[in-house]
């Protein structure tokens, strides 16, 4: 292959990892403006509703731990194609209308933006182990997009006369378009592949702070994000604001984070220790959550949300990097994808399903926003651990030789 068929074949690969990550949130923020019409249309409970939300990040926490052995038998490409029919199927199927599809579908959505979540970062890691700062700033600038474009758009398509079905199901054709970029990149894991693969693997993570703290982090700033995502909408109209309104708050949120998602990777790859980016990340979160719980005004109301969104943007492109750092090759960033994906996303599950049951026995927001303010306080310390400059690998070896 001559260097203009690699440079063009890597340009399409790059392309290929962006539209997927274009794929990774929309399915999930696009209910949150919806959640009224729904629950209208159906008739459930805040509690129930909110299961709409849970469901992904439950299914994300089941399959992250096997992402990675699916990619092992299969390969990282074709694990994240099979990661994407899922999703398809998932939309098509939850923008039925039927009340059984409907969680069925949204337990299908999360299955597959589980198995491409777990995989970009390992890919990452192979792929441009000397440009993991920037490429996971491309990509999750890329999923940030689409995630934030999906609740305000949401909203507009139900308003000029497509109902919340239609409005859901539009998403399918954003994963049409990712698997077929995605599809020319797939082939075929070889045997001598495999068994490199095995050979590099490590010995179980649970035993380390390092990797549990990486774990929390991630977690809790996903159960910020998922209950935003479900419950801002609601929150904001309790404060006075139109449903529409309300709806493009949260677009404004998630793209106050796109500067700081691609930023902060290239930042964290650069410094020898990611302590202070934790710290930071976490004055902004809880500045802009006591903001949200003590909002009077719409101007503050929207200087709050910006603080919001700038943490948010900031910690999942963190989380993601820190996967890469903290791990020595990519099986390494896979397993610790897979763990701290799965425990972090039982964990952000409880979020959207707590949150509305809060509201539903206290008929008040209060609660659940404290209770958002105190996760916001545990991962600023999370993150300040899992920012010590140190491979998951080197502390067990660390703790083995410390024993002997």
């Amino acid at each position: 292959m001559n260097p203009t068929q690699d440079k063009m074949k890597n340009s399409l690969f790059i392309l290929g990892i962006i539209v997927v990550a274009f794929n990774l949130r929309p399915a999930i923020t696009s209910i949150g403006p919806l959640i009224s019409s729904i629950k209208e249309d159906i008739g459930l409970s805040n509690g129930t509703a909110g299961l709409l939300t849970t469901l992904p990040l439950i299914a994300f926490a089941i399959i992250s731990p096997f992402a990675p052995k699916i990619a092992n038998k299969l390969g990282s490409e074709m694990a994240v194609l099979i990661g994407l029919m899922i999703l398809g199927s998932g939309i098509m199927l939850r923008s039925s209308g039927i009340l059984i599809f409907l969680f069925s579908g949204t337990i299908f959505i999360g299955l597959g933006i589980a198995i491409c979540n777990v995989l970009l970062p390992s890919i990452v890691k192979e792929k441009y182990p000397l440009k993991v700062g920037l490429m996971t700033g491309v990509y999750t600038l890329s999923m940030g997009i689409c995630a934030g474009l999906a609740p305000g758009l949401s909203i507009s398509l139900v308003n000029i006369a497509l109902d919340w079905q239609s409005a859901l199901s539009m998403w399918a054709v954003l994963t049409l378009l990712a698997i077929f970029l995605w599809l020319p990149h797939v082939k075929r894991k070889s045997r001598t592949q495999k068994k490199a693969t095995i050979q590099t693997s490590i010995s179980s993570l649970w035993g380390s702070p390092l990797a549990w703290q990486i774990t929390l982090f991630m977690g809790l700033q996903s159960l910020i994000f998922f209950s935003f995502c479900a419950w801002l909408p609601e929150i904001l109209t309790s404060r006075g604001l139109k449903l529409e309104t309300a709806g493009w708050m949260l677009t404004l949120m998630q793209y106050a984070g796109l500067p700081t998602s691609f930023i902060i990777p290239i930042i964290a790859t650069r410094l020898s220790h990611q302590k202070g980016i934790a710290l930071g990340i976490g004055t902004l979160m809880i500045a802009g959550l006591t903001g949200v719980f003590f909002s009077s005004s719409l101007s503050f109301i929207i200087i709050s949300i910006i603080l919001v969104g700038l943490a948010l943007g900031a910690a999942i492109s963190h989380s993601l990097t820190l996967i890469s750092l903290r791990a020595i090759n990519a099986k390494q960033a896979a397993d610790l994808s897979g763990m701290a994906q799965s425990f972090g996303y039982l964990l952000a599950a409880a979020g959207p399903f707590l949150i509305g049951l809060l509201y539903d026995l206290f008929h008040s927001w209060t609660i659940p926003l404290a209770l958002l303010i105190v996760a916001a306080i545990i991962f600023t310390f999370a993150g300040i651990g899992a920012g010590r400059d140190q491979f998951v690998s080197e502390e067990n070896n660390e703790a083995s030789t410390t024993s002997a």
